[in-house]
């Protein structure tokens, strides 16, 4: 196959331009993860070079896959010897690797986000500091910065320019030093942790510099300082770094992405080449221009303006409505009136906005007109509690100094160890000065060195033994085969179907059963090692299930890198889009910006851009103006939609005409027959619950369900 077919000019240079620094700017749909790919083939197929010798970095996982299921079309087995994955999966596996000449175990847990927070709170409860004062969650944002920042505890006190200052370094140097008790990395110290092995230890970092000859990171302008400075080293030898992104797609200052990296590659590297994607094989022309209209009054990006081959298009849709009900209400019956016409599926529409609270009603109007959907983000399978507490097993059994991990299972299922056992268990290691796992191992060999009484310590022994019994497990079994001996040894099954939705709670354990058997094919340190790698460094786009035929509702930062043929932006109202956090700071405003602009690219052909008149969020009611996005766009370009002229929104059904009551026989257009099997009235409507034949009970308002009683 030759690796240029297909190419556009443009796409074909950027592929042929191997050696040196190269800047490719790529605007949204623009095929640069086709560009990327064909790279790395005409790298390898062509110029000869190794496999081995070239590192490709992404973003988010979802991305790393598709690059790889790409590769192997072009490739075959090839790309196996390739390294490629998200910057986090790439230094994790460096520091399993190399991470003893800076003290790192081999064997560390990843903490996420929740075990970041909980070892936080523990570090202010033995500093004595009053987490309602100096906020825990605060306190992890700035540690994080910090850490962005490249700086140590010790680096970060000499900067210090007020108490809260002083009370973060002191609460970074605990966490810290927890977190090296636990033999655990955070997110950050993954980044951190390798650029200092790297500067500490030369010829570390001359390894693989010799190794990766050929460095390709894409979404450039998401890169934070710490990722900005490990390219900078790795690419240090050849100089061969080619860079792909978008300024005008920057949307994550608040995660520490600087978009000055991109903007200044030319200035670090006086030789680089450019290249600039500007044909998008996505959008009609008239998206294109429309978004090109609101992100070129921004004054931080490079001028590119992108055109297409696609049709012109519908005009973009400017709706008004008058309260967040009437939005909800006007972008699903829309929707059901494209998937009617047969323009689109629930699959091929999102509804997209600036904040999660948003969802809220959206959820509500969807679930009353019985329209499918799927949240993004919202509670996520790894977050799901019995998911947390079976991983938590797997932790400390891969690494029993983990006790975050510890923590959280010691009583659970409940064993019979109270909070006053607990207490002065934690209270007795801490002044020995030993890890929690270190203290059960103690006391079980010799009761009398432990204070506590006699049936505290027996609570306690059962646990250790418990978990010891399973560590000498993990030495021979797969991660999926250990999964199972945790679940029947600590009776976990026995103890989710005590709860009310216990079968729902057991069904996601089978569907993570499913995903440890994916890690049966190691040796079975391995296997769980690579399982938790896998879990740990997950992100929330991953859960986006691109397979059922469901409506996805996603905020704008997270849709970023997705495509849909239909999208409505909701919320395009001064204070929500752009958000009222950002007006008095001229960055964040251009920020606010191209969030909007990445927004209208998700589009391939139709775009809604819905605001309100008034809006009820987060306990307050608001009257804001129009976005101010929305002034940039040409006229030309826009049809605007008054839903109070009744345009779009037909009235509701009286519910009272309908006259169905409980025993009543159904039918509804997409869950077919069933049974009404209860009535509740509210206000002017009736709520029904209906049992149906083939998708279960459903909940529904007879204002808005389109049921029709049949005859037995």
């Amino acid at each position: 196959m030759n690796v240029l077919e297909g190419l556009n000019p443009d796409q074909r240079k950027a592929v042929e331009t191997v050696e040196g620094p190269l800047l490719i700017l790529a605007g949204p749909g623009s095929g640069k993860t086709m560009v990327i790919t064909h790279r790395i083939a005409y790298l390898i197929k062509v110029c000869g070079a190794s496999p081995h010798s070239i590192l490709a970095v992404t973003f988010t996982n979802k991305a790393a896959r598709e690059m790889k299921e790409r590769l192997y079309h072009l490739l075959g087995s090839t790309v196996e010897q390739l390294s490629l994955g998200t910057f986090h999966a790439v230094c994790a596996a460096v520091l399993r690797r190399e991470g003893r000449a800076i003290g790192v175990n081999p064997s560390y847990v990843i903490y996420d986000d929740g075990d970041q927070l909980n070892l936080i709170k523990r570090s202010l409860q033995e500093l004595g500091i009053d987490p309602k004062t100096y906020s825990p969650r605060i306190l992890q944002t700035a540690i994080s910065a910090a850490k962005v920042q490249l700086l140590t505890p010790e680096d970060y006190g000499q900067r210090t320019r007020s108490y809260f200052d002083e009370v973060v370094r002191r609460v970074y140097q605990q966490y810290q030093m927890l977190l090296v008790q636990s033999q655990a990395l955070d997110f950050d110290d993954l980044l951190m942790r390798t650029y200092q092995l790297f500067q500490g230890h030369p010829k570390v970092l001359t390894r693989y510099q010799s190794r990766y000859a050929h460095v390709l990171i894409d979404e450039f302008q998401d890169t934070n300082l710490t990722q900005y400075a490990l390219a900078r080293q790795l690419a240090g030898k050849y100089r061969n770094i080619c860079v792909v992104g978008d300024p005008d797609q920057s949307i994550y200052s608040w995660r520490q992405a600087d978009i000055r990296n991109i903007l200044n590659f030319e200035k670090d590297y006086p030789e680089a080449q450019t290249v600039c994607l500007e044909q998008s094989y996505r959008s009609t022309q008239t998206i294109l221009e429309a978004a090109h209209d609101v992100v070129s009054v921004n004054r931080e990006r490079k001028e590119s303006k992108l055109w297409t081959d696609n049709e012109a298009g519908p005009p973009v849709m400017v709706v008004e409505v008058y309260s967040e009900f009437e939005e909800a209400q006007f972008v699903v019956r829309e929707i059901g009136d494209l998937v009617d016409r047969g323009d689109v599926r629930p699959i091929d529409c999102a509804v997209m906005y600036r904040t999660n609270a948003q969802s809220r009603v959206l959820e509500e109007i969807f679930i009353r007109y019985g329209i499918p959907y799927q949240v993004v983000g919202a509670v996520r399978f790894y977050e799901r509690r019995e998911i947390k507490d079976l991983i938590a097993y797997l932790r400390l059994i891969y690494n029993h100094h983990d006790d975050i991990s510890l923590m959280r299972i010691i009583n659970l299922p409940p064993r019979g160890i109270g909070q006053r056992t607990l207490t002065e268990f934690l209270q007795w290691t801490k002044t020995l000065g030993i890890p929690l796992y270190t203290g059960l191992e103690r006391m079980t060999e010799d009761r009398s060195l432990c204070p506590l009484n006699d049936r505290a310590v027996q609570m306690l022994s059962n646990f250790f033994n418990l978990i010891r019994d399973l560590i000498e497990r993990s030495e021979e079994l797969d991660v999926r085969d250990l999964l199972d001996s945790v679940i029947k040894l600590s009776r976990y099954r026995e103890y989710t179907m005590e709860f009310a939705d216990g079968e729902e709670r057991w069904g996601n354990i089978l569907e993570l059963r499913g995903i440890a058997q994916d890690h049966q094919n190691l040796k079975p340190r391995e296997s769980l090692a690579s399982f938790l790698e896998g879990v740990s460094l997950f992100s929330e786009t991953d859960e986006l299930d691109e397979k059922k035929d469901l409506v996805t509702l996603i905020t704008l930062h997270q849709a970023k890198g997705l495509e849909f043929p239909a999208v409505f932006m909701v919320g395009m109202e001064e204070g929500i889009l752009p958000h009222f956090k950002c007006f008095d700071d001229p960055a964040q405003m251009e920020e606010e910006r191209r969030l909007c602009y990445v927004g209208m690219t998700r589009a391939k052909k139709r775009l809604y851009l819905v605001r309100t008149l008034r809006r009820s969020l987060m306990g307050g009611t608001s009257a804001n103006p129009p976005s101010r996005f929305l002034r940039d766009i040409p006229r030309h370009l826009v049809k605007h939609v008054d839903v109070f002229e009744g345009v779009e929104v037909a009235p509701p059904v009286d519910a009272r005409s309908l006259m169905i009551e409980v025993g009543d026989r159904v039918q509804h257009p997409k869950f077919g027959k069933g049974v009404v099997v209860s009535c509740n009235s509210i206000r002017d409507d009736c709520q029904v619950e209906v049992s149906f034949q083939d998708v279960g009970m459903k909940r529904l308002l007879l204002s808005l369900a389109p049921l029709e009683r049949v005859e037995e």
